[in-house]
């Protein structure tokens, strides 16, 4: 080409000519993707202590959330090295940690000591209430300063709490290392590091949002994607964090979009509208892989799928009614019809990663409809209706399931009556009397502490609802969460068990959960066993 065209063709294209050269080459060719999802959050925020969930986990861990000791999803869901590199005991009451150095932020800051210690820190976690923990003791604070407007929601504060009981102080070693103290021994202290809410954010990203509303819309965190756009009920665009510490993220962005109806994600899906389509039903894995082009992959996963019982509803109150529930569902059933028998009945609230704290002689209620309708005849039990408060396939299958569960509990004479409602606030509102509703518990470390106390203890969701309570599943509670006697913790839990499965039901196991994802076969991707899906560079294109 002359220099006389070429000069002519840079006139004729003002906006090319202005172009850098470098510019079209480098433009980012990574994949841009679309994941369907049935909820992107419960909530409206992305604040991991306001969003413990099923659908929360999908989005936020191995993208944007990340703790001090990771979990290895692509392996057995261990304990692995995440912002910190290694930690020892120093006592039964004392963890130390090493962090990773270089480690940026999504506003570039490198990560240190101070921000660990203010991510665990009244301002942000637990509040200032009386059992708080104190705040760290190295760096300190000008009165008033960025904080105006951070009030916490108290279900924070109360997440927080629930998953740090006896947290005493956070201390920054140094710049690079820190210290978590407990008030009590606590042999569980790394666990509850690598679980859910022990994430880690920007101490200046905190202070330097207009609210704590704006904060937890955009949270600074470390993960290999970022915020770019959080349209509460509608979408969550997550973008390339270029400078993550483990390596630059293989796609340029992530969309999970809000797709309730199963059809529509899988229509989607096989359009090309969409990359992913989330919670599959097993009765649709065959139809969706009749098309070679396209496959499902997951399994079961650390979280039970149960049913909850609400023991001040007036006929619920006597234990034996509860009790005549849990013995009049056929739960192989459930598996067999509604899941084709891709997952199993487990051994009650637990899982054998546990290890020495499993239960291996467990199990859950027998079926045995006759005995359901002995203790219904022995409770006096009349017919008097008992409400189901039912969500729209939150869970997967979830109507199905209620479905078959009310004419299991009809066949042994108990009359419950579905009431489908449109969200979690319906569900645990007391405008009208509850009984019962549908939850899934997960196991977020390997210790039943992580799960039977997390949840169903003192501080746990169910008790602090209202639904129930038991004075010696309490004392029970807090001897394990601090005692270091082995033998003797499995001996409590073992009692623990007794008590919220069989004697005074709190809930019962129905199985344990599975999940399935779609996509196209040659999509270079592997399923965790687990909600939470892996975009890191390890898991794309390998």
């Amino acid at each position: 080409m002359s220099s006389m065209i070429r000069r002519r063709l840079l006139l004729a294209t003002p906006a090319l000519a202005a172009l850098p050269r470098f510019a079209i080459a480098q433009a980012d060719q990574r994949p841009a993707i679309t994941v369907a999802v049935q909820k992107v959050v419960n909530s409206n925020t992305l604040e991991v202590l306001r969003e413990q969930s099923n659908v929360g986990e999908r989005v936020f861990y191995t993208a944007m959330w990340e703790g001090l000791i990771g979990r290895n999803w692509l392996g057995k869901l261990e304990s692995v090295p995440g912002l910190a590199t290694e930690w020892r005991r120093l006592d039964d009451r004392t963890v130390e940690l090493t962090l990773r150095q270089g480690v940026r932020f999504h506003n570039g800051d490198e990560m240190t000591a101070e921000d660990v210690v203010f991510s665990f820190g009244r301002e942000r976690m637990f509040g200032t209430g009386e059992g708080a923990p104190a705040s760290g003791t190295l760096f300190t604070r000008i009165p008033g300063q960025g904080m105006q407007g951070k009030e916490l929601p108290p279900e924070v504060i109360a997440v927080a709490r629930r998953n740090w009981p006896a947290l005493e102080r956070v201390e920054a070693v140094d710049k690079y290392t820190v210290r978590f103290v407990n008030r009590t021994p606590d042999v569980t202290m790394e666990g509850r590091l690598a679980r859910y809410g022990s994430d880690i954010h920007s101490r200046r990203g905190f202070e330097e949002a207009a609210t704590w509303l704006d904060w937890a819309r955009k949270p600074i965190t470390t993960g290999p994607y970022m915020v770019a756009e959080f349209r509460p009920d509608v979408s969550l665009t997550l973008a390339a964090h270029d400078q993550y510490w483990g390596g630059r993220p293989p796609l340029r962005q992530i969309r999970f979009v809000e797709v309730p109806e199963v059809a529509s994600r899988i229509n989607g899906l096989l359009s090309g509208e969409y990359t992913f389509a989330c919670d599959i039903p097993p009765d649709q894995i065959t139809g969706i892989e009749r098309n070679r082009a396209f496959e499902v992959q997951g399994g079961t996963i650390l979280n039970h799928r149960l049913t909850v019982f609400d023991k001040h509803h007036p006929t619920l109150r006597d234990a034996r009614v509860r009790r005549a529930l849990t013995h009049a569902i056929d739960r192989q059933a459930i598996v067999d019809s509604l899941w084709a028998g891709r997952t199993v009945v487990p051994k009650g609230l637990q899982w054998d990663y546990y290890g020495e704290m499993f239960v291996s002689d467990w199990s859950v209620p027998r079926y045995d409809v006759a005995e359901a309708r002995r203790l219904l005849r022995e409770a006096g039990y009349r017919g008097d209706p008992i409400p189901y408060r039912l969500l729209n396939n939150y869970y997967t299958n979830q109507v199905g399931t209620a479905q078959i569960l009310v004419e299991m509990w009809r066949q042994a004479g108990l009359n419950v009556q579905i009431q489908m409602v449109e969200n979690w606030a319906q569900i645990f509102s007391r405008e009208t009397p509850r009984a019962i509703r549908d939850w899934s518990n997960s196991a977020p470390f390997n210790d039943p502490v992580s799960s039977i106390v997390n949840q169903h203890g003192p501080n746990g969701q169910q008790q602090q609802v209202g639904e129930w309570t038991n004075e010696e599943m309490n004392r029970l509670s807090v001897e394990l969460e601090t005692s270091t006697d082995r033998a003797r913790r499995r001996v409590v839990f073992r009692r623990m068990l007794e008590i919220a499965e069989r004697e005074d039901p709190a809930f019962t196991v129905l199985h344990q959960n599975a999940t399935f994802t779609a996509k196209r076969r040659d999509t270079p991707w592997k399923a965790s066993p687990a909600f939470a899906m892996d975009f890191r560079a390890g898991n794309w294109g390998a």
